[in-house]
């Protein structure tokens, strides 16, 4: 029994001189048992390394994006001169007499922030912006990232896409950086860059909720969503990527009247839509957009069908008179399958490729009529002026 119990004290004072040293060891040299592990073939769980990379792959700050972007967003002052007609105080000639109120004219002066991006384009450098920001401005002044004072004159706007391009007489002006639109995903991290409620430059962040985006249904035009904060005065500043490069033009809130209670729901025109609008701006002063001239939507598939909810294609709503579409004979209820040599995948995708069509071009449209295939030829029309979104305001 001595003998036993002998051995069980000799044991048990090597195992606490172990852990005591085991304990040291970790202290002083904390990689050690990990190395150790590695060294026997003894590698950690998947997940824990999973985790591991997981952690080591998430930016600790963003404050390199921003040092890269920055300087190229502007902050845009547009002053405009707005006459509007005074109240009549008095009916009665007399009492006007007496008192005055005779309706009369007066202006005053308003102005407008906003935001814009300096890029360059032919060898030039502009500023990009909204066109809701310099709409009407008598005089257009833009504040550089170093402190300078610029007039801008205008190049060109398109209220379709709500952009505006700008030519500032200033020189050395930092050019953004332009990602590659393909590589635009959902979930990616943004950054939003501008000059809300006039605090000069700020920085919020987000992720690209979705891209895409159709906010009219009549519109060729898409957006980026993001939740991202955008407030008035980032109307056409920058939505950047984690790399400090332009991947939006921020543009777009929900408007109160729309979704009061709506958080984290802003929108920015894509790089590729804008970088389209910017070279046309800069040849023309306009954009041009072709048009067949018809209304589409989804086409309807039976409950009861067993087909997805939205099947390929577009049908044909409305027939506009005397336009293309009407010409060549196409009716509503019209299902259009294809335009050229692309398939049609649903209205907007419609809408986008008879958008970058020249006017004046032909092209074959094929689709079914009462269950049977037709062809047509239609000779696409200049698209008319359509406007800016009602649904959204900024």
């Amino acid at each position: 029994m001595k003998h036993a119990a002998g051995t069980l004290l000799f044991i048990g004072r090597f195992v606490i001189l172990g852990l005591a040293l085991a304990f040291v060891v970790g202290l002083f040299w904390p990689g050690s048992g990990q190395r150790l592990r590695a060294r026997f073939g003894l590698a950690p769980a998947p997940a824990t390394q999973a985790s591991s990379e997981h952690a080591s792959a998430a930016p600790a700050s963003y404050a390199d994006a921003v040092a890269i972007a920055a300087p190229s967003v502007v902050n845009i002052y547009a002053n405009k001169i707005v006459t509007e007609q005074a109240l009549r105080m008095y009916d009665n000639p007399v009492l006007q007499q007496l008192f005055g109120g005779q309706p009369t004219t007066y202006q005053h002066r308003e102005q407008t922030l906003g935001s814009g991006v300096i890029v360059s384009a032919g060898g030039q450098d502009y500023v990009l912006t909204n066109n809701h920001v310099i709409a009407n401005a008598a005089d257009i002044q833009v504040l550089l990232y170093d402190g300078r004072i610029a007039k801008a004159s205008l190049v060109g706007s398109d209220q379709e896409t709500d952009l505006a391009v700008l030519k500032i007489d200033a020189s050395n002006l930092p050019v953004i950086h332009v990602a590659d639109p393909q590589q635009l995903r959902p979930g990616d991290v943004v950054l939003a860059i501008g000059n809300p409620f006039g605090l000069n430059q700020t920085v919020t962040m987000g992720i690209v909720s979705a891209i895409g985006r159709q906010l009219n249904s009549s519109s060729a035009e898409d957006f980026i969503q993001t939740d991202a904060a955008i407030n008035l005065g980032n109307s056409g500043g920058a939505l950047v990527n984690t790399s400090g490069q332009l991947v939006g033009i921020n543009t777009l809130l929900i408007g109160k009247g729309q979704a009061a209670n709506a958080e984290g729901i802003g929108f920015a025109i894509p790089v590729a839509t804008a970088t389209k609008v910017l070279d046309q701006l800069i040849a023309t002063g306009h954009v041009v957009r072709g048009w067949i001239g018809a209304d589409y939507a989804f086409v309807p598939v039976a409950a009861n069908s067993g087909l997805p909810a939205a099947a390929r294609g577009a049908q044909v709503t409305a027939v506009y008179p005397s336009g293309p579409a009407a010409q060549a004979g196409l009716r509503p209820r019209d299902i259009l399958l294809r335009i050229g040599k692309h398939d049609i995948l649903d209205p907007a995708d419609l809408r986008r490729r008879e958008a970058a069509l020249k006017p004046g071009s032909q092209v074959e449209v094929s689709g079914l009529r009462d269950g049977s295939p037709f062809h047509v030829e239609i000779t696409l029309a200049q698209r008319p002026a359509m406007g800016g979104n009602a649904m959204l305001e900024q």
